[in-house]
Parts: structure tokens; sequence; C-alpha cells
């Protein structure tokens, strides 16, 4: 679902139709990019949500209440200072900009009429809530932009406010026929492309569903706007026309469509009576989706490190298990030394001697400095360890390869895991064997295996 200008066009049709009238009886902060305001009017009291949070900003009624800081911010103390008991005497979006204005009537502190504007920008991660005064100077505003932050537009108190322009953007309320033709001819985009391209307040959703219903009406959409035909263009203007009529008339009808239990298909459709109650279940659900998605990326990164780590341990102890296969041809050596030690002369650096187990000669290197005993006794120190390591590595490799395929099935189970509590099942498995820590899940406090023998070079 995209929180573009249709969407605001609804929200804003809903608004106008609650808050009628209503004076903000109460002003909290309870996010530091989010306000939560109590609207009184004759219907009741309701709760309007701003969110300028720049991964979900969002603006709704709803009947949560939510739990403020005990010492207000100072932009809420601003907005408490000018607007609280204030009446909103109109809710309005500029154009199709993803931007919603409330104008507030209200007593000054000589007790004359006064209007200001808080104005919500629903722009991503440039989301604002802007106050201001009936001539568009900024009083203030929840994030202040400075031009080390923007060097395409300043917010800060005592400038002007103005909307950034899109450049080469057309308000899609107001265009014509001939307009459209003239503007979708031009674009050699891709079909959607150059509608969401070319209007404010489009998503790449909206394009889409404009180009469905062109493509029922015939024609096809799936090439460059360039390339479509006359009767294909006008087909197009048709389904944009009818959609853009539905907004003007405030005709919305929103609905969440699933498939297989996920938003954004077309195979089961769930209808909501207003625009706000749309975006809480949507976006719950999203959240939810989104937080079940992070927490099994963070457990997929750990799992993947760890998998790593045992693989390239698993090729270092195979190799180390593979130079243990030197240790027979030392202890030959050792007994053969023993046999025909006497043979040698002192400094020689081999010895050539019959090999008894297969009567074949054989060289066997000395080192000069030792007598033909003490060379024996190396040999088989060398053979002594490497059995040794041996009886180690055949225990180890079995652990760790059993680790490997384990921590693989955990990682194909994360691949396809949903829900959460399936999520917490898988975490607290890995906390349980270790692998990372109850509190916290850092990379630094994955659980290290220890190499049997290292990197040491075996002896030839």
């Amino acid at each position: 679902m995209a929180f573009d200008g249709i969407t605001v066009a609804a929200v804003v049709n809903q608004l106008n139709k609650e808050l009628a009238e209503g004076r903000i009886s109460k002003i909290a902060e309870p996010e530091k990019d989010e306000l939560l305001l109590t609207v009184k009017n004759s219907c009741g009291n309701h709760r309007l949500v701003l969110s300028a949070n720049p991964s979900l900003p969002l603006v709704y009624l709803t009947e949560e209440n939510k739990v403020s800081p005990v010492t207000a911010p100072a932009f809420t103390m601003l907005l408490r200072k000018h607007i609280q008991n204030g009446r909103i005497i109109d809710i309005y979006q500029p154009g199709m900009e993803r931007i919603i204005v409330l104008l507030i009537e209200h007593l000054n502190e000589m007790g004359d009429i006064c209007r200001k504007k808080l104005i919500i920008e629903l722009m991503g991660k440039y989301s604002n809530i802007i106050f201001t005064d009936d001539t568009d100077v900024i009083l203030d505003s929840i994030k202040r932009v400075n031009a080390m932050t923007s060097s395409v537009r300043e917010v800060l108190p005592g400038l002007k406010y103005f909307i950034p322009v899109q450049e080469g953007k057309k308000n899609p309320l107001e265009e014509t026929e001939e307009g459209f033709a003239e503007t979708i001819k031009n674009r050699n985009e891709e079909s959607y492309k150059a509608l969401y391209m070319s209007y404010v307040g489009l998503s790449p959703l909206i394009a889409h569903e404009i180009c469905y219903r062109a493509e029922k009406s015939g024609g096809h959409y799936d090439k460059t706007a360039t390339d479509l035909s006359d009767t294909e263009i006008g087909s197009l203007w048709k389904a944009f026309e009818g959609i853009m009529t539905d907004v003007k008339a405030g005709s919305f009808a929103p609905n969440v469509v699933y498939e297989n239990g996920l938003p954004a298909s077309y195979t089961e459709k769930v209808n909501y009576d207003s625009p706000s109650e749309l975006l809480i279940a949507y976006y719950k659900e999203k959240e939810i989706a989104s937080r079940s998605k992070q927490k099994s990326a963070d457990l997929r990164k750990i799992v993947s490190t760890i998998l790593e780590r045992d693989i390239k341990k698993y090729d270092l102890q195979l190799k180390q298990l593979k130079d243990t296969e030197k240790m027979e041809k030392y202890k030959v050596y050792g007994e053969l030394l023993h046999t025909y030690g006497y043979e040698a002369k002192p400094g020689d650096k081999s010895i050539t001697v019959l090999n008894y187990y297969d009567n074949k000669e054989i060289t066997i290197p000395l080192d000069g400095d030792l007598t033909p005993m003490e060379n024996a006794k190396k040999y088989f120190d060398k053979y002594g360890k490497l059995k040794r390591t041996r009886e180690a590595l055949e225990t180890l490799t079995v652990e760790v390869k059993d680790e490997i395929d384990h921590l693989e099935s955990v990682l194909q189970s994360l691949e396809i895991v949903s829900a959460e509590e399936d999520l917490n099942e898988i975490k607290e498995e890995l906390i349980s064997t270790g692998y990372i820590q109850e509190q916290t899940i850092p990379l630094h406090q994955f659980r290290r295996l220890p190499y049997l023998c290292g990197q040491e070079q075996l002896p030839e």
C-alpha cells in the first residue's frame, strides 16, 4: 500500500466529516516525531494521530491512547500555547500533494481571533509537522531543517513556508483530456511509469491500477507511452479520469486485498468503513510482518556467520585429518632406524635401507646433528602427535558436521518462517544451545569452538 496523494485525499475526506468544528482539547507528543491531538465536537471526542516517522508517516483517527512523556517537548508546549482549545475550521490537501493542512482558529493573549496552520507533510524521510501563522511564516516544526540538512528547503522559525516544487509534474485533478494525451505521448517510458512521473500524488501502485482498468477496455500497456495508439491513450484517459472523478467527489471504498493471508493481491478483499480503520489494520499487520522480517534477518545474519565459521573450521579440520595420513610413514621410519641405524655415518643427511614391510628400498631423511636413535625418537614423536590429533579430529569433525547440518536447517526455517512466535522459538533454541546471549544478539557474542591444532603446519 502506498500512502500517496489519493490515500491522503481519502484521509482528508474522513477528517472533514468527523472533526468538523472540533476543538483541540489536548495536545501530546508520545514520540519525538508524532503528535496526538484530542478533538472534541458534537459527535464526541476523537484522537488524531499525526506521525512524521521517516519510515512510516501516517495520519489517522484512533480510539487508542498513547503514553506521553512526563515533561512535554518544546514543540508541544508551543502548540498548547497557541492552539489548545482552538477550533478546526478547515482540513484540506493542497492539490494532490502528500500534505494535510489543519486550519485552526483561536484567541490570542489579547482575546483577538487568530488563525494558525498545522501542516503535516507525508513524504517518507522528508516527513515533517510544521506550525505556521496565517501568512505561512513558520513558527516551528517537529523537525527543524537547516541548510546543512537540505539544500532545497530550510524549515526554521521565521522563514516562509512553501511546498517544494515537483519539477514537471501536473495536478491530476486539473487535467484535461487534451493535456493528458499530449503529456503521455511525450513520455518515452513504460505506460504506468509515465503516469506517476507526470502527475503529482500518483504512486506506482495506482498507476498500475489505471493501466489495468484501461486494459479491460482494450489495449496493451506493457509498452512505452510513446508507442500507444490514440485509442489506447483514450482508454487510459477514461480510467484516469474515472479515478480522479471519485477523488473529487470524495467517493472512496477503503479495502485491503489479500493473497494467502498477505496484503496486496487480488484473491481476497477486506472492506473497511473508513480510511483510518484501514490504515490501522494494514499498518498493524505490516508492522508485525516488518518486525518479524527484521528479527528473522538479524537471526539469519547471526546463524550465517556462525555457519560460515563452522564451514571454515570443518575444512581446516579435514585438511589436518588428511595430514595425519603421514603418521604411518613416520612410524616406519622410526622402526627402520632402530633396525638399520647403525649403518648411518655421523653427519649423514639420509640413509637408504630395505623396508621389510614391502621388501623395497626406502630413503629416510636424517638430521645430521642427531644420532640415528635420536632421529628414530623424533619420528616416533611425530607419529604419536599425529595419532593423537587424528583420534581427536575423528570425533570433532563429526560434531562440527552435525552442527553445520543443524545450522543449515535453522537457516531454511528462518527463510520460510513468518509468525513471531515461531521466530521466538528459534531464538530460544539458539540461546539454549549457546549461539547467542539471552539479552541481545550482537555478532561479537557468537559461540566460538576452538580449532584443535590451530594453524600449525605439520612436518613432512
